[in-house]
């Protein structure tokens, strides 16, 4: 029986891991946590029957708490409380799932206490890659890729020499606006930028891939996971969404992954690795696909992406501020209160403010993240 955390149980993944969970007897699940969805997490303690259950919210975490008090659960809440959900003695994998900066310090300390992490929270690897990694080596501890990019290039490098990797080839599918150019992006709505053509995505993921941001926050991310450097990362466009991802070697050759789009294969390939577990859902058909196309990314129209690969080269601090001045943006333009290409101005606009800091700890990370917030907050004024 493998026992897991969950941080992020009531999101996208979350419920995809939770799936993944009733087709597997042989998974438990030993804590969850969420933000402030009451209602699902009732749902989910009564079902699958954690020891622990987290909520940010120290109100939802009371109501909760009332809800659910017949089943013995014991409920914690806050910074403390996912703390407490990810250093469990019961738990050997940690699922970071959750949104946001604050999955940091969680899985630092999952790590320093020696468990296993399933990586979904791109921000933790952003932000804090010069921290996580070298923490994740020196408490022997593996960190497996969720996101379904470096799930494919995590696989592509099983049984190979690491240090022969020419590249890696991160795909995209282009999102909902692909092609478009900088006058009908101005016309785009919240509503046109959840069209996904190809995955079921939370909100947020969603945005962030159709102003091709979190292509940019992947490619940080590979950085750290897979130790090489920015000249080594190729972003292609690949609207199909079949190849989710390859590596070249020296010797030119490529090894890909290849699947039908859906976020439940990474998941459950990061809780059984090195298994492979029987899976329902669709397969590829090739006759049916026809063909595999790519092009090259437009960063000029998309600069969220040209963006990222700047904040990567500058490093120190400079990641931190474009990812939260890209969730503060997101937020904005969610509530309506910007334009589609002002999403990517006021990262750049952010950047520019900013006064980078080399080798920031997790303390300056958050204020980092804390001070990109009052700047857009003070420029929206």
């Amino acid at each position: 029986m493998k026992k897991i955390s969950i941080l992020g149980s009531t999101g996208s993944i979350g419920t995809q891991t939770l799936e993944i969970v009733r087709n597997n007897p042989d998974l438990e699940v030993v804590a969850v946590a969420a933000g402030t969805n009451v209602d699902l997490m009732e749902k989910q303690i009564r079902e699958f029957h954690p020891l622990k259950a987290a909520m940010w919210s120290e109100e939802a975490a009371d109501e909760l708490a009332i809800r659910v008090a017949d089943t013995g659960v014991k409920i914690v809440s806050g910074m403390d409380g996912l703390i407490e959900i990810s250093t469990m003695e019961e738990a050997e994998v940690l699922v970071t799932a959750i949104v946001g900066m604050i999955g940091i310090r969680p899985t630092i300390a999952a790590i320093e206490c020696g468990k296993t992490i399933a990586l979904a929270n791109k921000e933790t690897l952003v932000t804090a890659g010069h921290i996580i990694m070298p923490l994740a080596a020196k408490h022997g501890v593996d960190i497996l890729p969720v996101d379904s990019e470096h799930s494919a290039i995590f696989q592509s490098m099983n049984g190979e020499n690491k240090t022969r990797v020419s590249k890696i080839i991160l795909t995209a599918s282009g999102g909902p606006f692909r092609g478009k150019k900088r006058e009908e992006l101005s016309k785009m709505t919240m509503e046109d930028a959840l069209k996904h053509p190809n995955w079921s995505m939370g909100r947020k993921v969603t945005i962030d891939s159709a102003t091709l941001v979190n292509k940019g926050l992947e490619v940080m991310e590979a950085k750290w996971l897979f130790d090489v450097s920015l000249e080594q990362i190729q972003v292609v466009v690949h609207p199909q969404s079949i190849i989710h991802s390859a590596v070249e070697y020296v010797d030119g050759g490529i090894m890909a992954q290849l699947g039908a789009p859906d976020m439940k294969l990474p998941i459950q390939y990061a809780l059984f690795y090195p298994d492979r577990r029987p899976m329902n859902g669709k397969r590829v058909d090739f006759f049916e696909l026809g063909q595999l196309t790519f092009e090259e990314p437009d960063i000029e129209t998309f600069s969220g992406l040209r963006l990222a690969y700047d904040a990567a080269r500058r490093g120190g601090s400079m990641p931190t501020v474009f990812n939260a001045a890209n969730e503060m943006a997101v937020a904005l333009f969610v509530e309506k209160k910007i334009g589609f290409l002002q999403i990517p101005e006021l990262i750049e606009n952010s950047m520019g403010n900013h006064r980078i800091i080399e080798n920031p700890s997790v303390d300056e990370i958050l204020q980092t993240e804390t001070e990109t917030y009052e700047y857009i907050k003070q420029v929206m004024n």
